[in-house]
């Protein structure tokens, strides 16, 4: 609140630096991102849903860590919604160790026309895999179902639909997750590797001074 937008944004960035490498989040190469409703419309499924107001569905995002810090909070909602994605595969190998297997073969993941190579619009990705002995994963719900709009990507088969849902449906029990919601000046650090996040659709108030607005790194450590 003494510093304002812009110093509270140099304190985070430099913070960013002590800690790693900051990565580019869009097409545009922003590396400080900003996290506010644009006015986009959230039941498009091709707008980079940050933009929006509406609910976001688990995922791990392309870094070893991403950060939040809040400067301003929704009039309603907005949590940011965390679960260990080890939980969830525990989970999912004890109620269904058939389902597992497929989890180590690469997925489709669409690049939401963000990209301008003349290659594919997804690019093949394995959503587990063993790095010295622990579990890394990296899961991005609506990216992996999404990416079956390409003609040259298969549709889901019903076992496929079922490990998606079944995975979803476990994140997102409430024994499981942990709801946050940051006030203003929170800083949130979670490693992609080991954690899904989410985000509840939220409300804003009218006066754009007043709105949600958070500012995201992604840091390769």
């Amino acid at each position: 609140e003494r510093w304002g937008d812009d110093d509270a944004a140099l304190v985070y960035w430099a913070l960013g630096l002590a800690l790693g490498r900051p990565g580019a989040q869009n097409a545009e190469g922003d590396l400080l991102g900003h996290v506010r409703d644009t006015g986009e419309d959230a039941g498009d499924p091709f707008v980079r849903r940050y933009r929006t107001a509406g609910h976001i569905a688990y995922h791990c995002d392309l870094a070893d860590a991403v950060g939040l810090l809040c400067l301003r909070t929704a009039r309603a909602g907005g949590a940011s919604r965390i679960v260990s994605s080890v939980t969830v595969f525990n989970e999912l190998a004890r109620r269904r160790p058939d389902l597992v297997p497929r989890l180590f073969e690469p997925m489709y993941l669409d690049r939401r026309n963000e990209h301008d190579d003349g290659g594919p619009g997804w690019v093949p990705v394995i959503p587990c895999r063993y790095g010295e002995g622990r579990l890394r994963t990296f899961y991005h719900s609506d990216y992996f179902r999404s990416a079956t709009r390409h003609a040259d990507v298969p549709p889901f088969t019903a076992a496929e639909r079922e490990l998606l849902d079944l995975y979803e449906a476990i994140a997102a029990e409430p024994a499981l997750r942990l709801d946050m919601q940051l006030a203003v000046g929170d800083v949130q650090l979670v490693s992609n590797h080991v954690i899904l996040h989410a985000r509840t659709a939220y409300e804003d108030a009218p006066d754009q001074t007043r709105q949600r607005h958070l500012l995201r790194l992604w840091l390769s450590l």
